[in-house]
């Protein structure tokens, strides 16, 4: 299993550098207040081994032909390198933060991979650009605006997603998936395995050779302090997390589908600081790897050993870098 890191902040490109120094395999830009696509081109100059991995570009909010382009481009940069991790947000962020259409998430990702890949083939291979679907069409590529054969070849796509079509989506088209943190054990095995088996049958192969990036939360410290530090954050944010309604089936496999609503009625009355006092201790440990660091490793992979192919752990604790190390050596070692 690879182990790697979230980088905590954007466009500094010493994140990557130090994780690279320190044996992750994989550094992964979210897309939140800044580009990942931007940071990634930043860290890539100072590194040579470790790979780049967007954690999540919200797709839908581009063209598949920008960000063929752009993913295109980091390949070359990176040497290789990029890992092009792609979500589809949700609706109110597509059409009110980003102002494009949402029509049905799930079949237009799948054009959208479809797409890119088609893009992608008309640069590599030389094939006419002539893609025509219900949501994308894309059939003209002059010579002037085609940038041949990336010598790195595309970059590996992953999907990340929550609900079982959008999963079973990624093992149909995508080279891998890439868990949301907002998953149980439970989940994992009876949910998401099982759906990206089915899409991987439905195109003929199987899960070998697939990528699975885990995202568990972690609870941890090197006291009692840090510990409740650690644990009300993690609280926060599943219970963030649990009041999105496309979130819901998680919930609702362990019956607790009226935790969703009663926290989704609690955003809407604005009263977000009192929504983790609502996960409960049962909650917490279903969603999260409570241990001391010393067995956060141990415990991570007695849950996710023969399900997770790489993973980085979704950490609300004030760790410094040498205890992070010492349970990324501890994981390596032992996976």
């Amino acid at each position: 299993m690879k182990v790697d890191i979230t980088a905590e902040q954007a466009l500094d490109p010493e994140l990557a550098v130090d994780a690279e120094k320190r044996g992750y395999d994989a550094v992964w830009f979210g897309e939140t207040s800044h580009d990942p696509m931007v940071s990634i081109a930043l860290a890539a100059k100072d590194t040579s081994r470790v790979m780049l991995g967007t954690g999540v570009t919200i797709a839908l909010a581009r063209s598949p032909m920008t960000m063929a382009v752009s993913a295109n481009d980091l390949q070359l940069v990176s040497e290789g390198r990029l890992i092009l991790g792609l979500g589809s947000q949700v609706k109110a962020h597509i059409t009110r933060r980003f102002s494009m259409p949402w029509t049905q998430p799930v079949g237009q990702m799948r054009e959208f991979v479809l797409a890119m890949r088609a893009i992608w083939r008309s640069w590599h291979e030389d094939e006419p650009l002539d893609f025509q679907g219900g949501y994308y069409s894309h059939t003209l590529m002059t010579p002037f605006f085609n940038p041949g054969p990336n010598r790195y070849g595309p970059p590996p796509v992953l999907l990340a997603g929550v609900g079982s079509k959008m999963t079973t989506l990624a093992g149909e088209v995508a080279d891998g998936f890439m868990c949301h943190g907002f998953a149980t054990e439970r989940y994992l095995r009876e949910v998401v395995v099982p759906s990206l088996g089915a899409g991987r049958a439905k195109s003929g192969r199987d899960l070998d050779g697939f990528e699975i990036s885990g995202l568990p939360f972690v609870v941890t410290g090197t006291n009692e302090e840090e510990m409740a530090a650690s644990a009300a954050g993690v609280r926060d944010q599943i219970a963030f997390y649990a009041a999105t309604p496309a979130y819901r089936p998680v919930l609702e496999l362990h019956g607790w589908g009226d935790l969703q609503t009663e926290l989704n009625a609690m955003t809407k009355a604005g009263r977000w600081k009192e929504m983790g006092d609502v996960i409960d201790d049962d909650v917490l440990n279903a969603f999260a790897v409570v241990a001391e660091p010393d067995q956060v490793a141990a415990e991570v992979l007695r849950r996710y050993r023969d399900v997770f192919t790489r993973m980085h752990l979704y950490l609300k604790a004030p760790l410094d870098a040498e205890v992070k190390s010492a349970i990324r050596e501890d994981l390596q070692a032992d996976a």
